[in-house]
């Protein structure tokens, strides 16, 4: 296993830097700065970075890249990965400085996505003001968030996930769009070492950006309504209304980030204690609201 510690970052395409720079800040209510390649980094805590757009010739999602404690632990975890059979690409000094970490290793799962191993994150200790008052973001031991990928190679990436990456399975959906007599699109919800709920989950289909939607977390409800009423004063699209999960009971809205995935930003997830917690298959995305209707209009 990899001993995975949490989401530590991810990694955007854009053809449009400046609209995500307004973007971060105006709406999200991050830092922006230029990272050293041209691109920008997104900072949501004591963090240089928790988010790094890259400008390209699409928009999309590059990559997701998950913490491992040390550089024995990073040691392992290469061991792990040629045990395994798996094919890894050790990240060179440039990409390393680019990361602002002290080693990478770069693997790919069954359905494509690409995976990031890190240890060692550098920090500047630059304190993080929200430019627009947000007063924090839930990371620390917790990582980033969560992110949601693609996986229409579903049971290959379910076990390249669990078995070679060491994720556990927190809960499951089986999504029936068309009823119950249509196809089923299966989701999974993964935990690793840490206490949220989920921080990575995998579903059964393709998606053009490479991302089903990442997720952020403030620390109050009136955050979340703060950050819906940025939204709409800044045009981005919401593709989610206002509800709370029946699984990791986050109350959030959901809307369109410059890149093409959604960005879920919500309050109150829950934190789970592993060895008392009884997986299931849960039959209802919410509790109440999420519409999701809302982001196939115009």
């Amino acid at each position: 296993m990899l001993n995975i510690r949490g989401l530590a970052y991810i990694v955007a395409e854009t053809t449009d830097l400046k609209r995500w720079s307004d973007y971060a800040r105006n709406v999200l209510g991050m830092m922006v700065s230029d990272s050293p390649d041209g691109g920008l980094h997104v900072k949501m805590d004591e963090r240089q970075f928790r988010i790094s757009v890259q400008s390209g010739s699409r928009n999309g999602y590059v990559a997701s890249a998950w913490e491992l404690l040390d550089r024995e632990a990073f040691q392992s975890a290469l061991g792990h990965l040629s045990d395994k059979g798996v094919a890894y690409e050790l990240g060179d000094q440039a990409l390393c400085a680019k990361r602002c970490v002290q080693q990478l290793a770069a693997i790919v799962d069954p359905s494509g996505n690409r995976h990031e191993l890190v240890w060692g994150f550098k920090s500047d200790f630059q304190h993080f003001a929200s430019p627009t008052g947000v007063s924090g973001f839930i990371t620390g031991d917790l990582g980033l968030g969560h992110t949601v990928l693609p996986a229409p190679n579903f049971e290959a990436t379910v076990a390249f996930v669990k078995d070679v990456m060491g994720f556990g399975l927190s809960d499951l959906f089986n999504f029936k769009p068309g009823g119950d007599a249509g196809p089923v699109l299966p989701i999974h919800f993964f935990h690793c070492g840490n206490a949220r709920h989920h921080s990575l989950a995998l579903a059964g289909f393709p998606v053009e950006s490479g991302c089903v939607h990442v997720m952020v977390e403030v620390e109050s409800m009136p955050e979340v309504g703060r950050a819906m009423d940025r939204r709409a004063a800044d045009g981005a699209k919401l593709t989610a209304t206002l509800g709370q999960h029946t699984n990791d009971k986050m109350t959030s809205f959901y809307m369109q980030s410059p890149s093409g995935f959604d960005v879920e930003f919500g309050y109150g997830g829950a934190v789970c204690d592993w060895q008392e917690h009884i997986v299931h298959e849960f039959t209802r995305v919410s509790l109440w609201g999420h519409d999701f209707s809302v982001g196939q209009q115009g």
